[in-house]
């Protein structure tokens, strides 16, 4: 089944003066869009392919046949990427997550200042394209890190639950090189009830992982649980 652009869960213009209407369509469009395009293309005549979900692929890149790994892992990489990306924005978002979350944070972190302050540094300093992230280690603990390019947490065995694009196609029409700007507004529209789901998606794994104490059965309920989470996101 060839992998399909997530429909957006608001206008273009519903996250103004944030993001502004022509970059939001530029870049769902012609930029995610491409993405799909270039994947679907790469995984044609590979059957066997088709059906596993984005984060299957992305998770076991080292099983794709050498010939579209590269393929895989950018265009891949990048559909995967903005399908987080997007349901974690939202015009009546902003202000600081509460319940569960914070507590995640609050561990983290020490405090929720603490953390978007990590976060922050983080972006800021990625060098050339890539991602920042919110994400689960192996013990559910959260951490924040950077990935160059399109590259997703995924590969490396973390969990992504929250995810900012900091290449300058996001944000270049309305901030140029002022990416701390970019990073600033961008807080004032994340969904932290989106956030939240995504990371009680994997709080489901892991209570089951506490039962079945198998770390391959785990990692496939993982698996499973953000397939689920896609199918959600692409409607």
């Amino acid at each position: 089944m060839a992998h399909q652009l997530p429909k957006l869960p608001y206008a273009y213009g519903a996250l103004e003066p944030y993001f502004d209407t022509r970059t939001m369509a530029v870049h769902y469009n012609f930029h995610h869009g491409g993405y799909v395009t270039k994947l679907n293309a790469a995984l044609s005549g590979y059957e066997d392919l088709q059906d596993k979900s984005i984060f299957e692929l992305l998770a076991n890149l080292e099983a794709i046949p050498e010939e579209i790994r590269g393929a895989v892992r950018n265009n891949g990489g990048g559909h995967a990427n903005h399908s987080i990306f997007w349901p974690v924005l939202s015009p009546k978002g902003g202000g600081e997550p509460d319940g569960d979350l914070a507590a995640l944070i609050n561990d983290a972190f020490g405090s929720f200042g603490a953390f978007k302050e990590t976060f922050n540094k983080a972006a800021a300093t990625r060098f050339g394209s890539g991602w920042v992230w919110l994400c689960l280690d192996a013990d559910f603990k959260a951490v924040v890190i950077s990935t160059p390019n399109q590259d997703n947490p995924i590969s490396q065995g973390l969990i992504p639950i929250m995810g900012l694009d900091v290449w300058e196609h996001a944000y270049y029409l309305n901030y140029q090189n002022r990416r701390p700007d970019y990073i600033s507004a961008w807080w004032n529209v994340v969904n932290w009830e989106q956030v939240d789901k995504n990371y009680q998606s994997v709080l489901v794994a892991k209570n089951i992982s506490e039962v079945a104490d198998q770390a391959k059965a785990v990692w496939g309920k993982l698996q499973d649980s953000w397939s689920d989470l896609l199918k959600t996101v692409t409607g």
